[in-house]
Protein backbone atom coordinates (compact mmCIF):
# COMPACT_ATOMS: atom_id res chain seq x y z
CA UNK A 1 0.00 0.00 0.00
CA UNK A 2 1.34 3.80 -0.93
CA UNK A 3 0.85 5.82 1.66
CA UNK A 4 2.06 9.87 1.61
CA UNK A 5 0.78 12.44 3.67
CA UNK A 6 -0.86 16.06 2.81
CA UNK A 7 1.89 19.25 2.54
CA UNK A 8 -0.15 21.82 0.73
CA UNK A 9 -4.13 22.27 0.06
CA UNK A 10 -5.47 24.74 -2.92
CA UNK A 11 -9.07 24.51 -3.41
CA UNK A 12 -9.61 21.05 -5.47
CA UNK A 13 -5.30 20.63 -5.87
CA UNK A 14 -3.61 18.30 -2.74
CA UNK A 15 -0.32 18.54 -3.02
CA UNK A 16 1.32 15.17 -1.01
CA UNK A 17 4.99 13.88 -0.13
CA UNK A 18 5.98 9.91 0.10
CA UNK A 19 4.05 9.23 -2.77
CA UNK A 20 7.37 8.17 -5.00
CA UNK A 21 6.09 4.67 -5.59
CA UNK A 22 2.84 6.11 -7.32
CA UNK A 23 2.20 6.32 -10.77
CA UNK A 24 0.43 8.94 -12.93
CA UNK A 25 -3.11 9.15 -12.99
CA UNK A 26 -3.51 6.70 -9.92
CA UNK A 27 -6.63 7.12 -7.76
CA UNK A 28 -6.12 8.43 -4.57
CA UNK A 29 -8.02 8.34 -1.34
CA UNK A 30 -7.94 11.63 0.56
CA UNK A 31 -8.07 12.45 4.35
CA UNK A 32 -10.20 10.74 6.43
CA UNK A 33 -13.56 10.46 4.74
CA UNK A 34 -11.19 9.40 1.90
CA UNK A 35 -12.37 12.09 -0.66
CA UNK A 36 -11.46 10.60 -4.46
CA UNK A 37 -8.22 12.09 -6.10
CA UNK A 38 -6.03 11.86 -9.54
CA UNK A 39 -2.55 12.32 -9.20
CA UNK A 40 -2.27 14.34 -12.25
CA UNK A 41 1.50 15.68 -11.44
CA UNK A 42 4.63 14.38 -9.84
CA UNK A 43 7.81 15.65 -8.58
CA UNK A 44 10.20 13.33 -6.99
CA UNK A 45 8.85 12.09 -4.21
CA UNK A 46 5.84 14.77 -4.14
CA UNK A 47 2.18 13.89 -5.87
CA UNK A 48 -0.11 16.85 -7.20
CA UNK A 49 -3.74 15.51 -7.06
CA UNK A 50 -6.50 16.71 -8.45
CA UNK A 51 -9.52 16.16 -6.05
CA UNK A 52 -13.42 15.22 -7.25
CA UNK A 53 -15.47 16.21 -4.17
CA UNK A 54 -15.29 19.17 -2.13
CA UNK A 55 -11.65 19.61 -0.27
CA UNK A 56 -13.13 21.25 2.87
CA UNK A 57 -11.72 20.17 6.16
CA UNK A 58 -8.92 18.54 4.92
CA UNK A 59 -5.64 19.83 5.99
CA UNK A 60 -2.04 19.27 6.37
CA UNK A 61 -0.38 15.81 7.64
CA UNK A 62 -4.13 13.97 6.45
CA UNK A 63 -3.30 10.71 5.09
CA UNK A 64 -3.10 9.93 1.16
CA UNK A 65 -3.53 6.64 0.24
CA UNK A 66 -2.81 5.04 -3.75
CA UNK A 67 -5.10 2.81 -4.95
CA UNK A 68 -2.21 1.86 -7.82
CA UNK A 69 -4.86 1.76 -10.32
CA UNK A 70 -5.92 4.63 -12.69
CA UNK A 71 -9.30 6.06 -12.51
CA UNK A 72 -11.56 3.26 -14.48
CA UNK A 73 -14.80 3.08 -15.45
CA UNK A 74 -17.08 -0.50 -14.89
CA UNK A 75 -18.38 -1.65 -17.96
CA UNK A 76 -21.29 -4.36 -18.22
CA UNK A 77 -25.27 -4.94 -18.04
CA UNK A 78 -26.57 -2.00 -16.43
CA UNK A 79 -25.45 1.42 -17.93
CA UNK A 80 -28.28 2.14 -20.06
CA UNK A 81 -31.02 4.31 -18.35
CA UNK A 82 -28.64 4.93 -15.36
CA UNK A 83 -27.40 8.43 -14.12
CA UNK A 84 -24.19 8.69 -13.48
CA UNK A 85 -21.65 11.67 -11.79
CA UNK A 86 -18.27 12.73 -13.58
CA UNK A 87 -16.71 9.43 -12.28
CA UNK A 88 -18.95 6.94 -12.62
CA UNK A 89 -20.85 7.14 -9.10
CA UNK A 90 -24.60 6.30 -9.64
CA UNK A 91 -26.61 9.44 -8.23
CA UNK A 92 -29.88 6.85 -7.49
CA UNK A 93 -28.24 4.61 -5.37
CA UNK A 94 -26.38 7.16 -3.21
CA UNK A 95 -29.17 8.86 -2.91
CA UNK A 96 -31.14 5.84 -1.63
CA UNK A 97 -27.92 5.24 0.62
CA UNK A 98 -27.28 8.50 2.37
CA UNK A 99 -30.30 10.70 1.11
CA UNK A 100 -30.59 13.54 -1.06
CA UNK A 101 -27.44 15.41 0.51
CA UNK A 102 -24.58 13.14 -1.03
CA UNK A 103 -22.12 12.84 1.91
CA UNK A 104 -18.12 12.92 1.35
CA UNK A 105 -15.97 10.20 0.27
CA UNK A 106 -19.41 7.98 -0.36
CA UNK A 107 -17.82 4.81 -2.40
CA UNK A 108 -21.05 3.03 -4.11
CA UNK A 109 -20.17 0.50 -7.47
CA UNK A 110 -21.12 2.03 -10.49
CA UNK A 111 -23.32 -1.51 -11.56
CA UNK A 112 -25.38 -2.80 -9.17
CA UNK A 113 -24.09 -6.04 -7.39
CA UNK A 114 -27.47 -7.35 -6.69
CA UNK A 115 -28.88 -7.54 -9.72
CA UNK A 116 -29.20 -10.84 -11.50
CA UNK A 117 -28.99 -10.68 -15.74
CA UNK A 118 -29.24 -13.70 -17.84
CA UNK A 119 -26.34 -14.50 -19.82
CA UNK A 120 -26.32 -16.20 -23.50
CA UNK A 121 -23.25 -18.16 -24.55
CA UNK A 122 -22.66 -17.81 -28.08
CA UNK A 123 -19.31 -20.28 -28.08
CA UNK A 124 -18.70 -23.02 -26.25
CA UNK A 125 -15.28 -24.77 -24.55
CA UNK A 126 -12.46 -25.43 -26.41
CA UNK A 127 -12.94 -22.38 -28.86
CA UNK A 128 -10.22 -19.93 -29.61
CA UNK A 129 -10.72 -16.26 -28.77
CA UNK A 130 -9.24 -12.79 -29.46
CA UNK A 131 -9.80 -9.21 -28.16
CA UNK A 132 -13.07 -7.95 -29.33
CA UNK A 133 -14.71 -11.91 -29.84
CA UNK A 134 -18.34 -11.72 -28.35
CA UNK A 135 -18.79 -14.28 -25.82
CA UNK A 136 -22.68 -14.11 -25.38
CA UNK A 137 -25.03 -11.62 -24.60
CA UNK A 138 -27.25 -10.17 -22.20
CA UNK A 139 -30.45 -8.63 -23.00
CA UNK A 140 -29.58 -5.16 -21.03
CA UNK A 141 -33.30 -3.30 -22.76
CA UNK A 142 -36.11 -3.90 -25.11
CA UNK A 143 -33.67 -2.39 -27.55
CA UNK A 144 -30.40 -3.13 -27.00
CA UNK A 145 -28.79 -6.57 -26.71
CA UNK A 146 -25.43 -6.31 -24.58
CA UNK A 147 -22.66 -7.93 -26.03
CA UNK A 148 -20.10 -9.76 -23.19
CA UNK A 149 -16.64 -9.14 -25.22
CA UNK A 150 -13.46 -10.69 -24.33
CA UNK A 151 -11.37 -8.08 -23.07
CA UNK A 152 -8.67 -6.27 -25.56
CA UNK A 153 -5.59 -7.42 -24.23
CA UNK A 154 -6.39 -10.88 -24.12
CA UNK A 155 -7.00 -13.96 -26.01
CA UNK A 156 -6.84 -17.25 -25.70
CA UNK A 157 -8.94 -20.80 -25.67
CA UNK A 158 -12.09 -20.99 -23.84
CA UNK A 159 -12.25 -23.92 -20.99
CA UNK A 160 -15.07 -23.05 -19.62
CA UNK A 161 -18.64 -20.97 -20.65
CA UNK A 162 -22.18 -21.51 -19.17
CA UNK A 163 -25.95 -19.98 -19.91
CA UNK A 164 -27.43 -19.11 -16.91
CA UNK A 165 -28.27 -16.09 -14.57
CA UNK A 166 -25.33 -13.92 -12.96
CA UNK A 167 -24.49 -11.02 -11.37
CA UNK A 168 -22.09 -8.07 -12.64
CA UNK A 169 -19.27 -9.75 -10.69
CA UNK A 170 -19.83 -14.00 -10.95
CA UNK A 171 -18.07 -16.26 -12.82
CA UNK A 172 -19.19 -17.20 -16.04
CA UNK A 173 -16.52 -19.01 -17.10
CA UNK A 174 -12.58 -19.07 -17.62
CA UNK A 175 -9.96 -18.77 -20.44
CA UNK A 176 -6.98 -19.98 -20.45
CA UNK A 177 -4.19 -17.44 -21.63
CA UNK A 178 -1.12 -18.79 -23.85
CA UNK A 179 1.00 -18.72 -20.98
CA UNK A 180 -0.82 -21.53 -19.61
CA UNK A 181 -2.57 -18.89 -17.15
CA UNK A 182 -6.33 -19.52 -16.22
CA UNK A 183 -8.35 -16.25 -15.97
CA UNK A 184 -12.05 -15.75 -14.86
CA UNK A 185 -14.87 -13.97 -17.13
CA UNK A 186 -17.29 -11.95 -15.47
CA UNK A 187 -19.96 -9.79 -17.23
CA UNK A 188 -18.33 -7.18 -16.05
CA UNK A 189 -15.00 -5.48 -17.23
CA UNK A 190 -12.95 -2.38 -16.38
CA UNK A 191 -11.20 0.22 -18.69
CA UNK A 192 -9.31 3.05 -18.16
CA UNK A 193 -11.14 6.34 -18.73
CA UNK A 194 -7.99 8.02 -20.51
CA UNK A 195 -6.64 5.40 -22.61
CA UNK A 196 -8.67 5.07 -26.13
CA UNK A 197 -10.66 1.57 -26.51
CA UNK A 198 -8.46 -0.30 -29.71
CA UNK A 199 -10.19 -1.03 -32.53
CA UNK A 200 -9.37 -3.05 -35.47
CA UNK A 201 -9.56 -0.52 -38.19
CA UNK A 202 -10.78 3.26 -38.76
CA UNK A 203 -13.13 3.52 -41.94
CA UNK A 204 -14.17 6.94 -43.85
CA UNK A 205 -17.57 7.89 -42.32
CA UNK A 206 -20.09 8.12 -45.66
CA UNK A 207 -23.33 7.55 -43.71
CA UNK A 208 -25.39 10.77 -42.29
CA UNK A 209 -26.74 10.41 -38.77
CA UNK A 210 -29.84 11.47 -39.53
CA UNK A 211 -31.48 13.94 -36.71
CA UNK A 212 -34.83 15.02 -37.99
CA UNK A 213 -33.29 18.91 -37.74
CA UNK A 214 -33.68 20.40 -41.14
CA UNK A 215 -30.82 22.70 -40.90
CA UNK A 216 -28.80 20.32 -39.83
CA UNK A 217 -29.87 17.21 -42.06
CA UNK A 218 -30.12 19.65 -45.06
CA UNK A 219 -28.12 21.77 -44.90
CA UNK A 220 -25.00 21.13 -42.67
CA UNK A 221 -25.21 17.27 -42.10
CA UNK A 222 -22.83 15.04 -39.36
CA UNK A 223 -21.72 11.71 -40.50
CA UNK A 224 -22.33 8.63 -38.10
CA UNK A 225 -18.82 8.74 -36.50
CA UNK A 226 -18.49 12.65 -37.31
CA UNK A 227 -17.55 15.72 -35.01
CA UNK A 228 -19.49 18.42 -34.64
CA UNK A 229 -19.86 21.62 -32.02
CA UNK A 230 -22.47 23.76 -31.38
CA UNK A 231 -20.95 26.91 -30.30
CA UNK A 232 -23.44 30.04 -29.21
CA UNK A 233 -23.98 32.93 -26.65
CA UNK A 234 -26.36 32.11 -23.73
CA UNK A 235 -29.96 31.96 -24.46
CA UNK A 236 -29.49 31.08 -28.05
CA UNK A 237 -30.90 27.62 -27.64
CA UNK A 238 -27.43 25.06 -27.49
CA UNK A 239 -29.59 23.00 -25.12
CA UNK A 240 -32.30 22.65 -27.30
CA UNK A 241 -30.95 21.70 -30.01
CA UNK A 242 -28.46 19.03 -28.03
CA UNK A 243 -31.80 17.70 -26.31
CA UNK A 244 -32.73 17.36 -29.70
CA UNK A 245 -30.14 15.44 -30.92
CA UNK A 246 -29.98 13.03 -28.02
CA UNK A 247 -33.73 12.19 -28.54
CA UNK A 248 -33.95 12.10 -32.46
CA UNK A 249 -30.58 11.23 -33.72
CA UNK A 250 -30.75 7.77 -35.77
CA UNK A 251 -28.40 6.27 -33.28
CA UNK A 252 -28.75 3.01 -31.04
CA UNK A 253 -27.34 4.66 -28.38
CA UNK A 254 -26.86 8.20 -27.09
CA UNK A 255 -24.71 8.61 -23.71
CA UNK A 256 -25.48 12.51 -22.79
CA UNK A 257 -22.47 14.18 -20.63
CA UNK A 258 -23.79 17.65 -18.86
CA UNK A 259 -20.53 18.94 -17.86
CA UNK A 260 -20.77 21.70 -15.74
CA UNK A 261 -24.34 22.98 -16.68
CA UNK A 262 -27.39 23.64 -14.37
CA UNK A 263 -29.26 21.10 -12.76
CA UNK A 264 -32.19 22.16 -14.17
CA UNK A 265 -31.28 21.18 -17.71
CA UNK A 266 -30.22 17.90 -16.51
CA UNK A 267 -33.81 17.34 -15.12
CA UNK A 268 -35.31 18.14 -18.19
CA UNK A 269 -33.79 15.52 -19.68
CA UNK A 270 -34.93 13.42 -16.85
CA UNK A 271 -38.17 14.36 -16.81
CA UNK A 272 -38.43 14.51 -20.57
CA UNK A 273 -37.06 11.15 -22.18
CA UNK A 274 -38.49 8.47 -20.01
CA UNK A 275 -41.81 10.15 -21.62
CA UNK A 276 -40.78 10.33 -25.48
CA UNK A 277 -40.85 7.86 -27.68
CA UNK A 278 -37.85 6.68 -30.15
CA UNK A 279 -39.19 6.63 -33.71
CA UNK A 280 -37.15 3.63 -34.42
CA UNK A 281 -38.21 1.84 -31.85
CA UNK A 282 -41.68 2.95 -30.51
CA UNK A 283 -39.65 2.56 -26.77
CA UNK A 284 -38.99 5.14 -24.34
CA UNK A 285 -35.76 6.90 -24.91
CA UNK A 286 -34.46 5.90 -21.90
CA UNK A 287 -33.58 2.84 -22.77
CA UNK A 288 -31.22 3.98 -25.30
CA UNK A 289 -29.56 6.80 -23.05
CA UNK A 290 -26.78 6.74 -20.55
CA UNK A 291 -26.29 10.19 -18.40
CA UNK A 292 -23.65 11.64 -17.44
CA UNK A 293 -24.66 14.71 -14.79
CA UNK A 294 -21.66 16.76 -13.50
CA UNK A 295 -23.74 19.91 -13.00
CA UNK A 296 -22.28 23.70 -12.20
CA UNK A 297 -22.80 23.18 -8.10
CA UNK A 298 -20.42 19.73 -8.54
CA UNK A 299 -16.59 20.39 -7.72
CA UNK A 300 -14.90 21.80 -10.60
CA UNK A 301 -12.67 19.14 -11.18
CA UNK A 302 -15.02 16.24 -11.75
CA UNK A 303 -15.71 18.10 -14.65
CA UNK A 304 -12.48 16.85 -16.22
CA UNK A 305 -13.31 13.51 -15.39
CA UNK A 306 -17.18 13.29 -16.61
CA UNK A 307 -15.94 13.68 -20.40
CA UNK A 308 -13.79 11.14 -20.38
CA UNK A 309 -16.48 8.52 -18.02
CA UNK A 310 -18.88 9.22 -21.24
CA UNK A 311 -16.75 8.70 -24.19
CA UNK A 312 -15.20 5.30 -22.71
CA UNK A 313 -18.85 4.17 -22.18
CA UNK A 314 -19.48 5.03 -25.92
CA UNK A 315 -16.75 3.65 -27.03
CA UNK A 316 -18.07 0.55 -24.69
CA UNK A 317 -20.78 0.26 -26.96
CA UNK A 318 -19.01 1.28 -30.11
CA UNK A 319 -17.02 -2.01 -29.71
CA UNK A 320 -20.47 -4.29 -29.95
CA UNK A 321 -21.13 -2.74 -33.37
CA UNK A 322 -23.60 -0.27 -32.21
CA UNK A 323 -23.91 3.54 -33.40
CA UNK A 324 -22.79 5.77 -30.30
CA UNK A 325 -23.93 9.64 -30.29
CA UNK A 326 -21.45 11.32 -26.93
CA UNK A 327 -23.30 14.76 -26.47
CA UNK A 328 -21.28 17.05 -24.20
CA UNK A 329 -22.68 19.97 -22.89
CA UNK A 330 -20.61 21.99 -22.86
CA UNK A 331 -16.61 22.02 -23.27
CA UNK A 332 -16.07 25.48 -22.03
CA UNK A 333 -17.00 24.40 -18.60
CA UNK A 334 -14.89 21.79 -19.08
CA UNK A 335 -12.41 23.81 -20.31
CA UNK A 336 -12.72 26.08 -17.32
CA UNK A 337 -11.52 22.79 -14.72
CA UNK A 338 -8.24 22.39 -16.89
CA UNK A 339 -7.80 26.50 -16.55
CA UNK A 340 -8.08 26.08 -12.38
CA UNK A 341 -6.22 23.19 -12.40
CA UNK A 342 -3.31 24.51 -14.26
CA UNK A 343 -3.70 27.60 -12.32
CA UNK A 344 -3.42 25.83 -9.56
CA UNK A 345 -0.34 23.97 -10.66
CA UNK A 346 1.51 27.22 -11.32
CA UNK A 347 1.49 26.38 -15.13
CA UNK A 348 2.60 28.87 -18.03
CA UNK A 349 -0.84 30.18 -18.99
CA UNK A 350 -2.27 30.89 -22.41
CA UNK A 351 -4.50 32.43 -23.96
CA UNK A 352 -7.05 33.82 -21.83
CA UNK A 353 -5.57 31.77 -18.74
CA UNK A 354 -6.45 28.74 -20.49
CA UNK A 355 -3.43 25.98 -20.77
CA UNK A 356 -1.23 25.73 -23.34
CA UNK A 357 -2.05 22.30 -23.77
CA UNK A 358 -5.72 23.09 -24.11
CA UNK A 359 -5.97 22.01 -28.16
CA UNK A 360 -4.32 18.83 -27.32
CA UNK A 361 -6.71 17.78 -24.80
CA UNK A 362 -9.52 18.66 -26.83
CA UNK A 363 -7.87 16.60 -29.88
CA UNK A 364 -8.08 13.84 -27.35
CA UNK A 365 -11.49 13.73 -26.62
CA UNK A 366 -12.44 14.15 -30.56
CA UNK A 367 -10.60 12.39 -32.07
CA UNK A 368 -11.94 8.82 -30.66
CA UNK A 369 -14.97 9.24 -32.61
CA UNK A 370 -15.17 7.81 -35.51
CA UNK A 371 -16.54 4.93 -37.33
CA UNK A 372 -14.69 1.60 -37.15
CA UNK A 373 -13.63 -1.67 -37.55
CA UNK A 374 -14.06 -3.24 -34.51
CA UNK A 375 -12.07 -5.57 -32.39
CA UNK A 376 -13.46 -9.52 -32.84
CA UNK A 377 -13.03 -11.90 -35.63
CA UNK A 378 -16.58 -11.24 -36.87
CA UNK A 379 -15.31 -7.83 -38.32
CA UNK A 380 -18.21 -5.76 -37.37
CA UNK A 381 -18.83 -2.20 -37.29
CA UNK A 382 -18.92 0.52 -34.96
CA UNK A 383 -19.28 4.07 -35.12
CA UNK A 384 -19.34 7.00 -32.46
CA UNK A 385 -20.15 10.38 -33.20
CA UNK A 386 -19.16 13.11 -30.65
CA UNK A 387 -20.55 16.61 -30.72
CA UNK A 388 -19.91 19.07 -27.80
CA UNK A 389 -21.52 22.88 -27.12
CA UNK A 390 -19.15 25.61 -26.44
CA UNK A 391 -20.77 28.47 -24.77
CA UNK A 392 -18.27 31.57 -25.41
CA UNK A 393 -18.87 34.44 -23.04
CA UNK A 394 -21.16 37.10 -24.75
CA UNK A 395 -21.22 34.74 -28.32
CA UNK A 396 -17.67 35.64 -29.16
CA UNK A 397 -16.59 32.53 -31.23
CA UNK A 398 -12.69 34.31 -31.42
CA UNK A 399 -12.17 33.15 -27.87
CA UNK A 400 -9.61 30.07 -27.24
CA UNK A 401 -12.23 27.44 -26.56
CA UNK A 402 -14.11 27.77 -29.78
CA UNK A 403 -11.22 28.30 -32.09
CA UNK A 404 -9.40 25.12 -30.83
CA UNK A 405 -12.59 23.26 -30.95
CA UNK A 406 -13.11 24.46 -34.66
CA UNK A 407 -9.38 23.26 -35.73
CA UNK A 408 -10.52 19.70 -34.70
CA UNK A 409 -14.29 19.17 -35.91
CA UNK A 410 -15.51 19.26 -39.01
CA UNK A 411 -19.43 20.16 -38.79
CA UNK A 412 -19.86 23.84 -37.15
CA UNK A 413 -23.72 24.63 -36.14
CA UNK A 414 -22.75 28.36 -35.07
CA UNK A 415 -25.82 29.78 -33.19
CA UNK A 416 -26.35 33.46 -33.55
CA UNK A 417 -28.21 35.34 -30.79
CA UNK A 418 -30.14 37.41 -32.91
CA UNK A 419 -31.80 34.56 -34.77
CA UNK A 420 -32.87 33.41 -31.06
CA UNK A 421 -33.95 36.74 -29.96
CA UNK A 422 -36.20 36.87 -33.73
CA UNK A 423 -37.50 33.40 -31.95
CA UNK A 424 -35.94 31.57 -34.94
CA UNK A 425 -35.22 27.81 -34.04
CA UNK A 426 -32.85 26.49 -34.18
CA UNK A 427 -30.80 29.55 -34.30
CA UNK A 428 -28.45 28.03 -36.52
CA UNK A 429 -26.55 31.20 -38.71
CA UNK A 430 -26.56 29.84 -42.20
CA UNK A 431 -23.93 31.76 -43.17
CA UNK A 432 -21.54 30.97 -40.83
CA UNK A 433 -22.55 27.47 -40.17
CA UNK A 434 -20.39 24.97 -42.47
CA UNK A 435 -20.14 20.82 -42.81
CA UNK A 436 -17.20 19.58 -44.32
CA UNK A 437 -19.07 16.05 -45.17
CA UNK A 438 -21.83 17.42 -47.33
CA UNK A 439 -19.53 16.22 -50.81
CA UNK A 440 -19.22 12.78 -48.93
CA UNK A 441 -22.50 12.36 -47.77
CA UNK A 442 -23.66 13.52 -51.60
CA UNK A 443 -23.57 9.98 -52.82
CA UNK A 444 -25.62 8.50 -49.83
CA UNK A 445 -28.28 11.34 -50.75
CA UNK A 446 -28.41 10.48 -53.72
CA UNK A 447 -29.02 6.54 -53.53
CA UNK A 448 -31.42 6.90 -50.58
CA UNK A 449 -33.07 10.01 -51.14
CA UNK A 450 -33.18 11.73 -54.29
CA UNK A 451 -30.47 11.96 -57.29
CA UNK A 452 -30.89 15.73 -57.10
CA UNK A 453 -30.77 16.01 -53.62
CA UNK A 454 -27.32 18.39 -53.72
CA UNK A 455 -28.94 20.13 -56.45
CA UNK A 456 -32.07 20.96 -54.74
CA UNK A 457 -29.80 21.82 -51.20
CA UNK A 458 -27.15 23.78 -53.01
CA UNK A 459 -29.99 26.03 -54.48
CA UNK A 460 -31.60 26.71 -51.30
CA UNK A 461 -28.19 27.82 -50.11
CA UNK A 462 -27.32 30.09 -52.94
CA UNK A 463 -30.81 31.87 -52.68
CA UNK A 464 -29.90 32.74 -49.17
CA UNK A 465 -26.44 33.64 -50.13
CA UNK A 466 -28.02 36.34 -52.45
CA UNK A 467 -30.61 37.32 -49.90
CA UNK A 468 -27.74 38.51 -47.71
CA UNK A 469 -26.27 40.40 -50.73
CA UNK A 470 -29.09 42.18 -51.33
CA UNK A 471 -29.82 43.16 -48.00
CA UNK A 472 -26.55 45.26 -48.17
CA UNK A 473 -28.09 47.06 -51.11
CA UNK A 474 -31.95 47.17 -49.15
CA UNK A 475 -30.30 49.01 -46.72
CA UNK A 476 -28.81 51.47 -48.69
CA UNK A 477 -31.12 52.21 -51.54
CA UNK A 478 -34.60 50.49 -50.19
CA UNK A 479 -36.06 47.52 -51.41
CA UNK A 480 -38.55 49.07 -53.71
CA UNK A 481 -35.31 50.24 -55.82
CA UNK A 482 -34.66 46.21 -56.40
CA UNK A 483 -35.99 44.62 -59.35
CA UNK A 484 -38.78 42.47 -59.58
CA UNK A 485 -36.54 38.71 -60.16
CA UNK A 486 -34.67 40.23 -57.03
CA UNK A 487 -37.31 41.30 -54.72
CA UNK A 488 -38.52 37.28 -55.79
CA UNK A 489 -35.24 36.07 -54.56
CA UNK A 490 -35.69 37.96 -51.13
CA UNK A 491 -39.45 36.54 -50.92
CA UNK A 492 -37.92 33.04 -51.92
CA UNK A 493 -35.08 33.09 -49.64
CA UNK A 494 -37.83 34.21 -46.54
CA UNK A 495 -39.78 31.30 -47.57
CA UNK A 496 -36.77 28.91 -46.58
CA UNK A 497 -36.14 30.61 -43.90
CA UNK A 498 -39.31 30.63 -41.75
CA UNK A 499 -41.34 27.70 -43.44
CA UNK A 500 -38.21 25.42 -43.79
CA UNK A 501 -35.73 26.02 -41.43
CA UNK A 502 -37.78 27.05 -38.44
CA UNK A 503 -38.76 24.46 -36.40
CA UNK A 504 -40.58 24.08 -33.38
CA UNK A 505 -39.13 21.45 -30.94
CA UNK A 506 -42.16 21.22 -28.80
CA UNK A 507 -44.83 20.61 -31.83
CA UNK A 508 -45.01 16.76 -31.79
CA UNK A 509 -45.12 16.76 -35.78
CA UNK A 510 -42.50 19.91 -36.26
CA UNK A 511 -40.11 18.48 -34.12
CA UNK A 512 -38.90 15.63 -36.22
CA UNK A 513 -38.73 15.90 -39.95
CA UNK A 514 -37.54 12.86 -42.32
CA UNK A 515 -35.29 13.07 -44.97
CA UNK A 516 -37.64 12.52 -47.15
CA UNK A 517 -40.39 15.07 -46.34
CA UNK A 518 -37.35 17.63 -45.98
CA UNK A 519 -36.49 17.14 -49.62
CA UNK A 520 -40.59 17.52 -50.74
CA UNK A 521 -40.70 20.80 -48.54
CA UNK A 522 -37.85 21.98 -50.58
CA UNK A 523 -38.83 21.27 -53.60
CA UNK A 524 -42.59 22.88 -52.70
CA UNK A 525 -40.68 26.30 -52.23
CA UNK A 526 -38.41 25.77 -55.45
CA UNK A 527 -41.57 24.98 -57.04
CA UNK A 528 -43.15 28.37 -56.19
CA UNK A 529 -40.25 29.98 -56.96
CA UNK A 530 -39.80 28.45 -60.47
CA UNK A 531 -43.73 29.32 -61.24
CA UNK A 532 -43.61 33.13 -59.45
CA UNK A 533 -40.60 33.78 -62.32
CA UNK A 534 -42.16 32.92 -65.20
CA UNK A 535 -45.42 34.79 -64.15
CA UNK A 536 -42.79 38.29 -63.83
CA UNK A 537 -41.21 37.47 -66.88
CA UNK A 538 -44.99 37.74 -67.98
CA UNK A 539 -45.29 40.95 -66.54
CA UNK A 540 -47.29 40.24 -63.14
CA UNK A 541 -46.58 42.45 -59.98
CA UNK A 542 -44.30 41.23 -57.44
CA UNK A 543 -46.21 42.66 -54.67
CA UNK A 544 -49.25 40.29 -55.61
CA UNK A 545 -47.19 37.46 -55.92
CA UNK A 546 -46.08 38.05 -52.41
CA UNK A 547 -49.16 38.07 -51.24
CA UNK A 548 -50.88 34.95 -52.53
CA UNK A 549 -53.06 33.39 -50.11
CA UNK A 550 -51.09 29.98 -51.39
CA UNK A 551 -48.10 31.22 -49.76
CA UNK A 552 -49.69 30.36 -46.04
CA UNK A 553 -50.41 27.34 -47.00
CA UNK A 554 -46.86 26.82 -47.72
CA UNK A 555 -45.44 28.37 -44.40
CA UNK A 556 -48.32 25.39 -42.86
CA UNK A 557 -46.61 22.72 -44.88
CA UNK A 558 -43.98 21.75 -42.22
CA UNK A 559 -47.31 20.59 -39.76
CA UNK A 560 -48.43 18.03 -42.68
CA UNK A 561 -48.63 14.31 -40.80
CA UNK A 562 -46.16 12.09 -42.32
CA UNK A 563 -48.65 9.64 -43.28
CA UNK A 564 -50.46 12.33 -45.89
CA UNK A 565 -47.66 14.88 -46.48
CA UNK A 566 -47.36 13.78 -50.43
CA UNK A 567 -50.93 14.25 -50.81
CA UNK A 568 -51.17 18.17 -48.86
CA UNK A 569 -47.96 18.97 -51.02
CA UNK A 570 -49.36 18.06 -54.31
CA UNK A 571 -52.26 20.42 -53.67
CA UNK A 572 -50.63 23.41 -52.70
CA UNK A 573 -48.46 22.90 -56.07
CA UNK A 574 -52.48 22.38 -57.76
CA UNK A 575 -53.18 25.65 -55.96
CA UNK A 576 -49.82 27.01 -56.62
CA UNK A 577 -50.73 26.71 -60.43
CA UNK A 578 -54.11 27.97 -60.00
CA UNK A 579 -53.56 31.65 -58.23
CA UNK A 580 -50.55 31.91 -60.47
CA UNK A 581 -52.44 31.32 -63.99
CA UNK A 582 -55.51 33.67 -62.54
CA UNK A 583 -52.62 36.60 -61.69
CA UNK A 584 -51.34 36.21 -65.70
CA UNK A 585 -54.77 35.83 -66.74
CA UNK A 586 -55.50 39.41 -65.53
CA UNK A 587 -52.65 41.29 -66.36
CA UNK A 588 -53.36 39.62 -70.21
CA UNK A 589 -56.76 40.68 -70.20
CA UNK A 590 -55.49 44.20 -68.99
Amino acid sequence: MIEGKILKVSGPLVVAEGMREANMFDVVRVGEKRLIGEIIEMHGDRASIQVYEETAGIGRGDRVVSSEFPLSVELGPGLIGNIYDGIQRPLEAMVKKVGANITKGIDEPSLDREKVWHFEAALAFGDTVVGGDVLGTVKETDIISHKIMVAPNKKGTIVELRSGDYRVTDRIGKIKLPDGTMEEITLMQKWPVRVARPYSQKLPPVEPMITGQRPIDALFPIAKGGTACVPGPFGSGKTVVQHQLAKWSDVDLVVYIGCGERGNEMTDVLREFPELTDPKTGKTLMERTVLIANTSDMPVAAREASIYTGITIAEYYRDMGYSVAVIADSTSRWAEALREMSGRLEEMPGEEGYPAYLTSRLAQFYERAGKVICLGSDGREGALSAIGAVSPQGGDISEPVTQATLRIVKVFWGLDASLAYRRHFPAINWLNSYSLYRDRLDGWFSEHISKDWSDVVGRCLKTLQLEAELDEIVKLVGVDALSADDRLTLEVARSIREDFLQQNAFDSVDSYTTLKKQYEMMNLIHYFEDKARAAVKEGVNIQLIADLPVRERIGRAKAAEENRYREEYADIKREIDSELKRLIDEKTDD
